[in-house]
Protein backbone atom coordinates (compact mmCIF):
# COMPACT_ATOMS: atom_id res chain seq x y z
CA UNK A 1 0.00 0.00 0.00
CA UNK A 2 2.92 2.02 -0.39
CA UNK A 3 1.73 4.38 -2.93
CA UNK A 4 -1.90 5.17 -1.55
CA UNK A 5 -0.93 7.56 1.38
CA UNK A 6 -3.24 10.15 1.15
CA UNK A 7 -2.24 13.99 1.71
CA UNK A 8 -3.65 14.31 5.07
CA UNK A 9 -2.71 17.69 5.26
CA UNK A 10 -4.57 18.61 2.93
CA UNK A 11 -7.68 16.85 3.73
CA UNK A 12 -8.19 18.50 6.64
CA UNK A 13 -7.88 21.63 4.87
CA UNK A 14 -11.39 21.05 3.05
CA UNK A 15 -12.32 19.79 5.96
CA UNK A 16 -11.85 22.94 7.78
CA UNK A 17 -12.59 25.94 5.65
CA UNK A 18 -15.91 27.71 4.65
CA UNK A 19 -17.39 29.40 1.87
CA UNK A 20 -18.25 33.64 3.38
CA UNK A 21 -20.71 35.25 1.20
CA UNK A 22 -20.34 36.40 -2.30
CA UNK A 23 -22.62 39.00 -4.02
CA UNK A 24 -23.33 36.93 -6.99
CA UNK A 25 -27.25 36.56 -7.83
CA UNK A 26 -27.45 32.99 -8.30
CA UNK A 27 -30.80 33.29 -10.53
CA UNK A 28 -32.80 30.48 -8.38
CA UNK A 29 -32.58 27.73 -5.22
CA UNK A 30 -29.51 25.64 -6.38
CA UNK A 31 -31.10 22.18 -7.09
CA UNK A 32 -34.70 24.10 -8.80
CA UNK A 33 -33.50 23.54 -12.18
CA UNK A 34 -32.68 20.11 -12.67
CA UNK A 35 -29.21 19.00 -14.65
CA UNK A 36 -27.98 20.41 -17.31
CA UNK A 37 -27.87 19.57 -21.18
CA UNK A 38 -26.32 16.62 -22.22
CA UNK A 39 -23.07 17.76 -23.87
CA UNK A 40 -22.48 16.90 -27.39
CA UNK A 41 -20.79 14.50 -28.78
CA UNK A 42 -16.84 14.97 -30.42
CA UNK A 43 -13.95 15.49 -29.30
CA UNK A 44 -12.86 18.03 -26.62
CA UNK A 45 -11.40 21.74 -28.26
CA UNK A 46 -10.63 25.15 -26.80
CA UNK A 47 -8.45 25.85 -23.90
CA UNK A 48 -9.88 24.49 -20.48
CA UNK A 49 -8.49 26.16 -17.21
CA UNK A 50 -8.25 24.20 -14.20
CA UNK A 51 -7.60 25.09 -10.34
CA UNK A 52 -6.62 22.08 -8.90
CA UNK A 53 -5.22 21.90 -5.23
CA UNK A 54 -2.26 19.92 -3.04
CA UNK A 55 -0.33 17.27 -5.05
CA UNK A 56 -3.29 16.68 -7.34
CA UNK A 57 -2.80 20.64 -8.59
CA UNK A 58 0.96 19.83 -8.67
CA UNK A 59 0.91 16.73 -10.99
CA UNK A 60 -2.45 17.39 -13.40
CA UNK A 61 -1.21 19.49 -15.79
CA UNK A 62 1.13 17.02 -17.03
CA UNK A 63 -1.14 13.37 -16.53
CA UNK A 64 -3.12 15.57 -18.88
CA UNK A 65 -1.14 14.80 -21.81
CA UNK A 66 -3.25 11.49 -22.59
CA UNK A 67 -6.43 13.57 -22.67
CA UNK A 68 -4.72 16.41 -25.21
CA UNK A 69 -3.46 13.69 -27.34
CA UNK A 70 -6.87 11.75 -27.73
CA UNK A 71 -8.18 15.81 -27.86
CA UNK A 72 -5.17 17.20 -30.33
CA UNK A 73 -7.25 20.07 -30.66
CA UNK A 74 -7.77 21.37 -26.68
CA UNK A 75 -5.30 22.40 -24.36
CA UNK A 76 -5.72 21.67 -21.00
CA UNK A 77 -3.67 24.77 -18.42
CA UNK A 78 -3.76 23.57 -14.73
CA UNK A 79 -2.73 26.44 -12.22
CA UNK A 80 -2.22 24.86 -8.91
CA UNK A 81 -3.83 26.37 -5.84
CA UNK A 82 -2.38 25.59 -2.27
CA UNK A 83 -5.70 24.42 -0.18
CA UNK A 84 -5.25 27.32 2.53
CA UNK A 85 -5.89 29.64 -0.32
CA UNK A 86 -8.35 27.93 -2.60
CA UNK A 87 -11.55 28.29 -0.94
CA UNK A 88 -11.31 32.75 -0.78
CA UNK A 89 -9.80 32.65 -4.30
CA UNK A 90 -12.95 30.59 -5.51
CA UNK A 91 -15.20 32.98 -3.85
CA UNK A 92 -13.89 35.73 -4.75
CA UNK A 93 -13.99 34.66 -8.34
CA UNK A 94 -17.40 33.71 -8.08
CA UNK A 95 -18.19 37.09 -7.11
CA UNK A 96 -15.78 38.99 -9.81
CA UNK A 97 -17.14 36.50 -12.38
CA UNK A 98 -13.51 35.28 -13.77
CA UNK A 99 -13.51 31.73 -13.00
CA UNK A 100 -11.20 29.34 -14.50
CA UNK A 101 -13.58 26.77 -16.25
CA UNK A 102 -12.83 23.67 -13.98
CA UNK A 103 -12.30 23.02 -10.92
CA UNK A 104 -11.02 20.43 -7.98
CA UNK A 105 -13.95 21.57 -5.15
CA UNK A 106 -13.73 20.09 -1.65
CA UNK A 107 -16.57 18.12 -0.81
CA UNK A 108 -18.33 20.00 1.73
CA UNK A 109 -18.37 22.81 -0.19
CA UNK A 110 -20.91 21.93 -2.80
CA UNK A 111 -23.73 23.16 -1.26
CA UNK A 112 -22.20 26.46 -0.80
CA UNK A 113 -20.91 26.87 -3.97
CA UNK A 114 -24.32 25.65 -5.71
CA UNK A 115 -26.86 28.52 -3.79
CA UNK A 116 -24.14 31.27 -4.68
CA UNK A 117 -24.63 30.32 -7.78
CA UNK A 118 -21.12 29.67 -9.11
CA UNK A 119 -21.62 26.29 -9.98
CA UNK A 120 -23.20 24.83 -13.09
CA UNK A 121 -25.60 21.46 -12.82
CA UNK A 122 -23.83 18.39 -14.04
CA UNK A 123 -25.09 17.44 -18.02
CA UNK A 124 -27.78 14.87 -18.35
CA UNK A 125 -25.85 11.49 -18.60
CA UNK A 126 -22.41 12.82 -18.41
CA UNK A 127 -21.58 9.88 -15.95
CA UNK A 128 -23.44 7.22 -14.47
CA UNK A 129 -24.03 7.24 -10.63
CA UNK A 130 -24.13 3.84 -10.11
CA UNK A 131 -20.77 4.05 -11.37
CA UNK A 132 -19.52 6.03 -8.12
CA UNK A 133 -19.68 5.20 -4.30
CA UNK A 134 -22.75 5.77 -3.05
CA UNK A 135 -21.48 8.14 -0.32
CA UNK A 136 -19.24 10.29 -2.64
CA UNK A 137 -22.25 11.04 -5.08
CA UNK A 138 -24.26 12.44 -2.51
CA UNK A 139 -21.26 14.84 -1.71
CA UNK A 140 -22.30 16.58 -4.98
CA UNK A 141 -25.82 16.51 -5.07
CA UNK A 142 -27.69 19.96 -4.08
CA UNK A 143 -31.88 19.39 -3.66
CA UNK A 144 -31.72 16.48 -5.64
CA UNK A 145 -29.48 18.34 -8.28
CA UNK A 146 -25.71 16.82 -9.23
CA UNK A 147 -22.98 19.90 -9.35
CA UNK A 148 -20.07 17.83 -10.49
CA UNK A 149 -18.74 14.66 -10.50
CA UNK A 150 -16.53 12.82 -7.54
CA UNK A 151 -12.82 12.69 -8.31
CA UNK A 152 -11.59 10.95 -5.60
CA UNK A 153 -12.35 9.34 -2.01
CA UNK A 154 -11.31 8.91 1.28
CA UNK A 155 -12.81 7.09 4.36
CA UNK A 156 -12.25 5.63 7.77
CA UNK A 157 -12.01 2.62 9.09
CA UNK A 158 -10.69 0.73 12.59
CA UNK A 159 -7.07 0.42 13.05
CA UNK A 160 -5.94 -2.09 15.91
CA UNK A 161 -2.25 -3.66 16.93
CA UNK A 162 -2.96 -7.55 15.77
CA UNK A 163 -0.34 -8.87 18.38
CA UNK A 164 -2.22 -6.54 21.60
CA UNK A 165 -5.46 -8.22 20.38
CA UNK A 166 -4.48 -11.36 20.29
CA UNK A 167 -3.05 -11.34 24.02
CA UNK A 168 -6.67 -10.24 24.90
CA UNK A 169 -8.22 -13.06 23.06
CA UNK A 170 -9.44 -11.41 19.93
CA UNK A 171 -8.47 -13.43 17.04
CA UNK A 172 -10.74 -11.42 14.71
CA UNK A 173 -11.60 -7.52 14.94
CA UNK A 174 -15.01 -7.08 15.92
CA UNK A 175 -17.83 -6.69 13.85
CA UNK A 176 -20.23 -5.37 16.16
CA UNK A 177 -20.86 -2.36 18.67
CA UNK A 178 -21.54 -4.64 21.36
CA UNK A 179 -18.12 -6.79 20.50
CA UNK A 180 -16.18 -3.06 19.65
CA UNK A 181 -16.87 -1.98 23.00
CA UNK A 182 -15.91 -5.65 24.42
CA UNK A 183 -12.65 -5.23 22.22
CA UNK A 184 -11.68 -2.03 23.61
CA UNK A 185 -11.89 -3.45 27.53
CA UNK A 186 -9.90 -6.25 26.84
CA UNK A 187 -7.58 -4.10 25.21
CA UNK A 188 -6.89 -2.70 28.73
CA UNK A 189 -7.92 -5.54 31.33
CA UNK A 190 -5.91 -8.38 28.85
CA UNK A 191 -3.67 -6.50 26.37
CA UNK A 192 -2.11 -3.98 28.83
CA UNK A 193 -3.15 -0.62 27.05
CA UNK A 194 -3.71 2.47 29.00
CA UNK A 195 -6.85 2.80 26.13
CA UNK A 196 -8.62 0.40 23.97
CA UNK A 197 -10.00 2.84 21.32
CA UNK A 198 -8.92 6.31 21.42
CA UNK A 199 -11.45 8.53 19.94
CA UNK A 200 -11.71 12.49 19.26
CA UNK A 201 -13.57 13.83 22.47
CA UNK A 202 -14.43 17.08 20.38
CA UNK A 203 -12.80 20.03 18.71
CA UNK A 204 -12.84 20.34 15.51
CA UNK A 205 -13.61 17.46 12.86
CA UNK A 206 -14.92 15.24 15.99
CA UNK A 207 -18.67 14.87 14.09
CA UNK A 208 -16.55 12.82 11.37
CA UNK A 209 -15.78 10.43 14.00
CA UNK A 210 -18.53 10.39 15.83
CA UNK A 211 -21.38 10.33 12.64
CA UNK A 212 -20.56 7.23 11.56
CA UNK A 213 -22.10 5.67 14.73
CA UNK A 214 -25.04 8.00 14.67
CA UNK A 215 -25.58 6.69 10.48
CA UNK A 216 -25.24 3.36 11.33
CA UNK A 217 -28.17 3.67 13.75
CA UNK A 218 -30.42 5.09 11.30
CA UNK A 219 -29.13 9.04 11.80
CA UNK A 220 -30.01 11.94 9.29
CA UNK A 221 -28.93 15.11 8.76
CA UNK A 222 -31.24 16.84 7.00
CA UNK A 223 -34.73 15.73 5.80
CA UNK A 224 -34.84 14.42 2.15
CA UNK A 225 -34.73 17.72 0.06
CA UNK A 226 -32.22 19.44 2.64
CA UNK A 227 -34.07 22.19 3.69
CA UNK A 228 -34.38 21.49 7.24
CA UNK A 229 -31.84 19.95 9.61
CA UNK A 230 -33.15 16.52 11.52
CA UNK A 231 -30.76 16.11 14.00
CA UNK A 232 -33.11 15.67 16.90
CA UNK A 233 -33.60 12.02 16.56
CA UNK A 234 -33.57 8.84 19.10
CA UNK A 235 -30.86 7.64 16.22
CA UNK A 236 -28.33 10.40 16.25
CA UNK A 237 -28.92 9.89 20.44
CA UNK A 238 -28.26 6.67 20.26
CA UNK A 239 -25.47 7.03 18.51
CA UNK A 240 -23.73 9.38 20.27
CA UNK A 241 -24.74 7.62 23.74
CA UNK A 242 -22.86 4.91 22.45
CA UNK A 243 -20.08 6.78 21.27
CA UNK A 244 -19.60 8.84 24.86
CA UNK A 245 -19.60 5.37 26.39
CA UNK A 246 -16.02 5.01 25.57
CA UNK A 247 -15.31 8.03 27.39
CA UNK A 248 -17.56 7.35 30.32
CA UNK A 249 -15.80 4.16 30.44
CA UNK A 250 -12.39 4.69 30.66
CA UNK A 251 -11.85 3.10 27.40
CA UNK A 252 -10.69 6.50 25.68
CA UNK A 253 -9.20 10.02 26.82
CA UNK A 254 -10.41 12.66 26.97
CA UNK A 255 -7.62 14.80 26.49
CA UNK A 256 -6.51 16.56 23.41
CA UNK A 257 -3.46 14.53 22.12
CA UNK A 258 -0.65 16.29 20.78
CA UNK A 259 0.47 16.28 16.85
CA UNK A 260 2.49 12.17 16.64
CA UNK A 261 0.86 10.69 20.49
CA UNK A 262 -1.40 8.60 18.95
CA UNK A 263 0.93 7.48 16.61
CA UNK A 264 3.53 6.97 19.47
CA UNK A 265 0.98 5.88 21.67
CA UNK A 266 -0.32 2.98 18.95
CA UNK A 267 3.92 2.07 18.60
CA UNK A 268 4.57 2.08 22.83
CA UNK A 269 1.43 -0.19 23.33
CA UNK A 270 -0.27 2.68 25.18
CA UNK A 271 -3.25 3.14 22.66
CA UNK A 272 -5.15 -0.18 21.68
CA UNK A 273 -6.79 0.56 18.21
CA UNK A 274 -8.16 3.84 16.67
CA UNK A 275 -10.78 5.60 13.79
CA UNK A 276 -8.57 6.70 11.12
CA UNK A 277 -8.03 7.19 6.98
CA UNK A 278 -5.11 5.27 4.99
CA UNK A 279 -2.43 7.70 5.11
CA UNK A 280 -2.13 6.94 8.98
CA UNK A 281 -0.61 4.15 7.99
CA UNK A 282 2.40 5.19 6.88
CA UNK A 283 2.56 7.59 10.19
CA UNK A 284 1.70 4.51 12.56
CA UNK A 285 4.77 2.42 10.86
CA UNK A 286 7.39 5.48 10.84
CA UNK A 287 6.67 5.51 14.86
CA UNK A 288 7.87 1.85 14.63
CA UNK A 289 4.80 0.01 14.64
CA UNK A 290 6.00 -2.69 12.07
CA UNK A 291 3.58 -4.13 9.60
CA UNK A 292 2.95 -7.45 11.33
CA UNK A 293 1.82 -5.78 14.39
CA UNK A 294 -1.35 -3.95 13.01
CA UNK A 295 -4.11 -4.66 11.16
CA UNK A 296 -7.57 -3.03 9.59
CA UNK A 297 -10.90 -3.69 10.10
CA UNK A 298 -14.46 -1.77 8.40
CA UNK A 299 -15.93 -0.12 11.42
CA UNK A 300 -18.19 -2.41 13.16
CA UNK A 301 -22.06 -1.63 12.89
CA UNK A 302 -24.74 -1.71 15.00
CA UNK A 303 -25.67 -5.13 14.58
CA UNK A 304 -22.97 -6.57 12.27
CA UNK A 305 -20.26 -5.21 10.09
CA UNK A 306 -19.29 -3.14 8.35
CA UNK A 307 -20.89 -0.05 9.51
CA UNK A 308 -21.38 3.14 7.90
CA UNK A 309 -18.45 5.20 8.07
CA UNK A 310 -17.56 9.26 6.97
CA UNK A 311 -16.74 9.41 3.04
CA UNK A 312 -14.70 12.86 1.95
CA UNK A 313 -12.66 13.43 -0.90
CA UNK A 314 -13.06 16.26 -3.58
CA UNK A 315 -15.27 16.50 -6.38
CA UNK A 316 -14.97 18.15 -9.86
CA UNK A 317 -17.02 21.05 -11.36
CA UNK A 318 -17.84 23.12 -13.46
CA UNK A 319 -17.99 27.28 -12.98
CA UNK A 320 -21.36 29.12 -14.23
CA UNK A 321 -18.91 32.02 -15.97
CA UNK A 322 -16.46 28.79 -17.94
CA UNK A 323 -15.50 30.29 -21.14
CA UNK A 324 -15.58 26.34 -21.98
CA UNK A 325 -18.31 24.57 -20.57
CA UNK A 326 -18.13 22.07 -23.30
CA UNK A 327 -14.45 21.02 -23.04
CA UNK A 328 -14.66 21.15 -19.29
CA UNK A 329 -17.37 18.77 -19.06
CA UNK A 330 -15.48 16.49 -21.10
CA UNK A 331 -12.25 16.94 -19.36
CA UNK A 332 -14.16 15.80 -16.22
CA UNK A 333 -15.45 12.92 -18.10
CA UNK A 334 -11.89 11.35 -19.24
CA UNK A 335 -11.02 12.14 -15.66
CA UNK A 336 -13.94 9.77 -14.15
CA UNK A 337 -13.19 6.68 -16.76
CA UNK A 338 -12.20 3.65 -14.96
CA UNK A 339 -8.82 3.29 -16.55
CA UNK A 340 -7.79 7.23 -15.55
CA UNK A 341 -8.68 6.90 -12.41
CA UNK A 342 -6.63 4.17 -11.54
CA UNK A 343 -3.71 5.41 -13.89
CA UNK A 344 -4.38 8.95 -11.32
CA UNK A 345 -3.88 6.39 -8.27
CA UNK A 346 -0.93 4.72 -9.92
CA UNK A 347 0.30 8.23 -10.54
CA UNK A 348 -0.76 10.16 -6.57
CA UNK A 349 -2.55 7.48 -4.62
CA UNK A 350 -5.91 9.11 -4.55
CA UNK A 351 -8.15 6.04 -3.93
CA UNK A 352 -10.60 6.12 -7.07
CA UNK A 353 -14.40 7.37 -6.74
CA UNK A 354 -15.26 5.26 -9.10
CA UNK A 355 -16.02 1.79 -7.92
CA UNK A 356 -14.44 -0.62 -11.29
CA UNK A 357 -11.34 1.11 -10.94
CA UNK A 358 -10.26 -1.26 -7.53
CA UNK A 359 -11.16 -4.41 -10.00
CA UNK A 360 -7.56 -4.94 -11.08
CA UNK A 361 -4.09 -4.02 -9.92
CA UNK A 362 -2.86 -3.06 -6.33
CA UNK A 363 -6.15 -1.75 -5.72
CA UNK A 364 -7.36 -4.97 -6.14
CA UNK A 365 -4.68 -7.33 -4.26
CA UNK A 366 -3.50 -4.90 -1.53
CA UNK A 367 -5.12 -6.34 1.84
CA UNK A 368 -5.47 -2.77 3.50
CA UNK A 369 -6.62 -0.98 0.49
CA UNK A 370 -9.76 -3.96 0.00
CA UNK A 371 -10.63 -2.93 3.28
CA UNK A 372 -11.07 0.88 2.65
CA UNK A 373 -12.38 -0.45 -0.96
CA UNK A 374 -15.42 -2.38 1.56
CA UNK A 375 -15.72 0.50 3.96
CA UNK A 376 -16.62 2.75 1.01
CA UNK A 377 -19.57 0.66 -0.43
CA UNK A 378 -21.16 1.88 3.19
CA UNK A 379 -19.70 5.24 3.69
CA UNK A 380 -22.37 8.78 4.22
CA UNK A 381 -21.24 12.13 3.87
CA UNK A 382 -22.41 15.39 5.24
CA UNK A 383 -25.28 17.21 3.37
CA UNK A 384 -24.08 19.57 0.64
CA UNK A 385 -25.96 22.61 2.10
CA UNK A 386 -24.55 26.53 2.20
CA UNK A 387 -24.47 26.26 6.25
CA UNK A 388 -23.13 22.94 7.22
CA UNK A 389 -19.55 23.43 8.10
CA UNK A 390 -21.47 26.43 10.73
CA UNK A 391 -23.33 23.78 11.88
CA UNK A 392 -20.62 21.21 12.30
CA UNK A 393 -18.58 23.26 14.68
CA UNK A 394 -21.86 22.69 16.51
CA UNK A 395 -21.97 19.61 16.57
CA UNK A 396 -18.30 19.40 17.35
CA UNK A 397 -18.68 21.62 20.48
CA UNK A 398 -21.71 19.48 21.99
CA UNK A 399 -19.92 15.96 21.25
CA UNK A 400 -17.23 17.52 23.79
CA UNK A 401 -19.71 18.49 26.26
CA UNK A 402 -21.09 14.92 26.18
CA UNK A 403 -17.84 13.22 26.07
CA UNK A 404 -16.45 15.57 29.16
CA UNK A 405 -19.31 14.44 31.20
CA UNK A 406 -21.13 18.03 31.35
CA UNK A 407 -24.28 17.51 28.92
CA UNK A 408 -26.67 14.09 28.14
CA UNK A 409 -26.88 12.67 24.71
CA UNK A 410 -30.26 13.63 25.17
CA UNK A 411 -29.92 17.46 25.75
CA UNK A 412 -26.43 17.78 23.49
CA UNK A 413 -29.08 16.43 20.30
CA UNK A 414 -31.55 19.18 21.60
CA UNK A 415 -28.93 21.53 21.60
CA UNK A 416 -27.08 20.70 18.24
CA UNK A 417 -31.14 21.01 16.61
CA UNK A 418 -32.32 24.33 18.24
CA UNK A 419 -28.31 25.78 16.76
CA UNK A 420 -28.62 24.34 13.78
CA UNK A 421 -32.60 25.29 12.99
CA UNK A 422 -31.54 28.47 13.77
CA UNK A 423 -28.90 28.70 11.74
CA UNK A 424 -31.02 27.04 8.18
CA UNK A 425 -29.50 24.85 5.72
CA UNK A 426 -29.60 28.07 3.59
CA UNK A 427 -31.44 26.28 0.71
Amino acid sequence: MRSTRIRAAALLAVAGLALTGCGRDSGGEAGDEGQGEAIEDGKASGTIEVWAMGTEGEVLQDFAAAFTEANPDAKVEVTAVPWDAAHDKIANAIAAGETPDVSLIGTTWMGEFAQAGGIEPMPEGLVDEADFFPGAWESTEVGGTSYGVPWYVETRALYYRTDLAEQAGWAQPPATWDELHQFASDLQTKGGVDYGLQLQAGNTGAWQTMMPFAWSAGAELTDAEGAEYTLDSPEMVEGLDYYSSFFADGLSSTDKLDPGELESGMANGTIGSFISGPWHADLVEEAGVSPDQYALAPLPGKDSAPGNSFVGGGDLAVFSDAENKDGAWKFIQWLSEPETQQAFYDEVGDLPAVQAAWDTGELADDPQLQVFGAQLEKASSPPAVPTWEEVASVIDSDIEKVTKGEMSAEDAVKSMQEQAASIGTGL
